[in-house]
């Protein structure tokens, strides 16, 4: 069964639980809670509406149908045990705070009531889904479409010890190699070609899971791969190492696995990207409105500065290799890379006077808010460049296609820790800041950055 018709299928599932539950709760609590007679009134009809949707949107923050082909029992009942909490507060002080009570006691009747009928209405479907979907899985009915990459004797060793394991998940359709000498695999897999056409491999097959079949050690060539494959909906799981092992990479959740590190793709959690899509509509569109003022004053004085247009429009990068252009108070004289892309220097005399002020405080950055409503950038992100010198720097750092696996951002924690970068080899030193936040990103960093980001404006400080 494919991915969206599991997630269809679970979504009708809890629906219909969150209504059910929902319908016991209110009979109860006006029974045996109220004591009173139950009649059905315009609450209930409110809450049967209401409150489902209110269930099916915590789930979603919450991530839970991102991958359902990926949920287990226990992970489920984790799930559902925090959601109901979250949702039973919610739904309290949304539809229940506001009636009439005899005491405190019923406050406290009723939320554990909605909490109780809540939960075990919904854990009992979903415990019965996951169940039948994880035996399918371990029958090999539905088990994970998996490519191996490697085609030497460590790949043999690997494909031979997840094959002989009692509960198996991995559903292998074939290799790629490498070198283009080694296929040992040949005899047990088919062969799926060169490493070179890995994205071709990747889509024609419809793969879900890659197991690359080297050394960690082996830097180089894993980064390259991971660089290729991420971004996409497709897990990555290599070899570990014994440091690997002491370090504490290797996690695992099936005590039948493999001994595998599983790259994590996404440090930020779903409902952290939400909300931080959310405050970047919100915020953009606030400071459009609130700095209106300001945005026209800095118009006429780029206006004034120099002959030419007030804005600057350039093709980026976006996200997942998307271009867009880029909208920028105008900081340069007309026609300044007639000769071809260059990059701005601390003395260029293509900047103008205005424009040096504007690139010290950041403001030449401000029309980029229409970017992030446009959806094609973020306030916190890595700095989107041109195609031009993100070639040259893949070349060097192939994990700098890291960087476009998301939005791009007005500022980013290189922009603030590095400042504007002069050439290819300070772009890579400035990758070096946005990879660790790729790495680390979370709403709470997010502001830390905007926070760093706003003293520089003020101080004028920006390289």
């Amino acid at each position: 069964m494919k991915n969206r018709s599991l997630t269809f299928l679970f979504l009708v599932s809890d629906w219909m639980s969150a209504t059910a539950a929902w319908f016991v709760f209110y009979y109860m609590r006006k029974v045996y809670v109220e004591k009173v007679d139950f009649l059905v009134s315009d609450s209930f009809y409110l809450g049967i509406f209401i409150v489902p949707v209110i269930w099916l949107l915590i789930y979603y923050l919450q991530g839970t149908y991102l991958n359902v082909k990926r949920l287990y029992r226990f992970k489920m009942v984790g799930l559902t045990f925090s959601a109901t909490v979250i949702g039973a507060i919610l739904i309290f002080f949304l539809l229940l705070l506001d009636d009439a009570i005899t005491g405190y006691q019923m406050y406290y009747r009723s939320v554990t009531l909605l909490f109780f009928s809540h939960f075990i209405f919904t854990i009992v479907p979903r415990l019965i889904l996951v169940s039948a979907l994880v035996r399918r899985i371990h029958s090999g009915k539905e088990g994970f479409i998996t490519l191996l990459i490697g085609g030497s004797d460590k790949a043999v060793e690997i494909y031979n010890e997840m094959k002989q394991l009692p509960k198996g998940v991995n559903r292998f359709i074939g290799f790629v190699n490498l070198n283009g000498v080694d296929r040992y695999l040949e005899d047990s897999l088919p062969y799926l070609g060169h490493a070179d056409n890995l994205e071709n491999v990747l889509l024609e097959n419809g793969v879900e899971e890659v197991i690359i079949a080297l050394e960690s050690v082996e830097h180089d060539k894993l980064k390259s791969l991971i660089s290729r494959i991420e971004g996409t909906e497709v897990s990555i799981k290599i070899l570990p190492d014994m440091y690997d092992i002491l370090a504490g990479s290797v996690k695992m959740t099936n005590i039948f696995g493999a001994l595998l590190i599983e790259v994590n793709q996404e440090s930020m959690p779903f409902w952290q990207q939400a909300v931080k899509r959310f405050l970047d509509i919100v915020l953009s569109m606030i400071a459009l409105i609130v700095l209106l003022p300001f945005f026209i004053i800095l118009a006429i004085v780029v206006k004034f500065s120099s002959p030419g247009p007030v804005f600057f429009k350039q093709e980026r990068i976006g996200k997942n290799g998307r271009t867009f252009r880029i909208i920028k108070y105008r900081t340069m004289f007309v026609n300044s890379e007639s000769n071809g892309p260059q990059l701005s220097s601390s003395n260029d005399p293509r900047i103008t006077p205005v424009g040096r002020f504007l690139r010290k405080t950041r403001l030449d950055e401000f029309p980029q808010f229409v970017n992030v409503l446009l959806g094609d950038m973020s306030l916190v992100g890595p700095r989107p460049e041109r195609q031009f010198y993100i070639d040259q720097i893949v070349k060097i750092e192939p994990q700098y296609l890291h960087l476009t696996k998301v939005r791009p951002g007005i500022t980013s924690w290189g922009q603030v820790k590095y400042g504007y970068a002069e050439n290819v080899d300070q772009m890579l030193q400035r990758m070096k800041f946005d990879l660790l936040y790729m790495k680390n990103r979370t709403l709470a960093l997010d502001f830390k950055i905007m926070l760093y980001t706003v003293l520089i404006i003020f101080k004028g400080s920006g390289k």
